[in-house]
């Protein structure tokens, strides 16, 4: 196992990211791209009112770059990078609708499923067509099993719920970004183990979301939008299938999958029982925070879940 592979382009892509920050930051602030903080969200993000946002191009930016540089004719690498900026395409209309157009609300909820329904689909059929066939292996169990047309809804479904995971992450300074860093770091370790070449984008991508964190941490300077959130999970979404590792994602993205179940839960909830609420708060970082918790240790306490869940999976994986 030759860590070149994975460290090079980890440090490399940390290095742009802190470059495109220096300058990308202040050209969002003289856009005037601010984030609009809701008003039935936690009073404590009011002040976060006017920092820049759609933060995401810094890393998105670093890892293209990298991967231009050092993923060369690796064509599973560029795939899940196609995929990652197709999302975050999508997010990037979004944002400009809230920043440029002053569309509070951005895309309507039915277009952006829609977008995200159609590059899901191309992705799966991209899938079925290109030698990786329609079974998915089930890790824990070790066996195989042939989905046949099935294995195209799940994987629409898969990258659709796995998009609205990042997306819902990202509502503190630093926790999406933190979150994913270790999915990368894990995913990495992955790659090398497993001699895949993907290693390459899946260290670029964590060394970008290192250097973009440099800037999220708080108190955030940028925040990622839904350009960002949106790539992540296009980035996520699309290197599990590739691996064929699709339903390792509810244990090492165990928080992304707190994240959309508590807005589920809190939705359905709140209908049954006409006006009643199951959190105080959703997402379910949210709640946390109603309970009194700083920010930093929501962040702090999710990473650490993050890194147990990642250990546990790495087991099951080379077990």
């Amino acid at each position: 196992m030759d860590l070149t592979f994975a460290v090079v382009p980890a440090l490399c892509s940390f290095a742009a990211a802190l470059i495109i920050g220096r300058f990308m930051i202040p050209l969002l602030h003289k856009l005037k791209f601010g984030q609009y903080i809701r008003e039935e969200g936690p009073k404590s993000h009011l002040k976060k009112q006017g920092t820049p946002t759609m933060g995401g191009i810094i890393w998105m930016l670093a890892l293209l770059l990298v991967s231009l540089i050092f993923a060369g004719r690796v064509k599973e690498g560029w795939i899940v990078i196609i995929m990652t900026f197709a999302f975050g395409l999508i997010g990037l209309l979004d944002d400009m609708l809230k920043e440029v157009f002053k569309h509070n609300e951005g895309l309507k909820s039915w277009q952006k499923f829609g977008l995200q329904f159609i590059v899901s689909v191309l992705f799966a059929v991209y899938l079925g067509t290109h030698g990786y066939g329609t079974s998915v292996t089930f890790r824990i169990i070790k066996k195989t099993v042939d989905f046949g047309f099935w294995y195209y809804v799940l994987v629409v479904f898969a990258m659709m719920a796995i998009n609205n995971g990042t997306n819902f992450t990202d509502g503190l300074d630093g926790l999406s970004a933190s979150v994913t860093g270790i999915i990368a770091f894990f995913l990495t370790i992955v790659c090398a183990l497993y001699g895949s070449s993907l290693e390459i984008v899946t260290s670029a991508f964590f060394g970008g979301l290192l250097g973009y964190l440099c800037y999220n941490a708080y108190p955030a300077k940028v925040f990622m939008g839904d350009t960002g959130s949106l790539a992540l999970g296009g980035f996520i979404g699309s290197i599990i299938f590739i691996l064929d590792m699709p339903f390792m994602v509810l244990i090492f993205g165990i928080i992304y999958v707190a994240e959309v179940v508590s807005v589920i839960l809190q939705v359905g909830y709140f209908k049954l029982t006409h006006g009643k609420r199951l959190f105080r708060m959703a997402p379910i970082h949210h709640h946390f925070e109603q309970l009194g918790w700083h920010e930093t240790r929501v962040v702090v306490i999710f990473d650490i879940v993050t890194a147990l869940a990642c250990l546990v999976s790495l087991w099951i994986l080379f077990n």
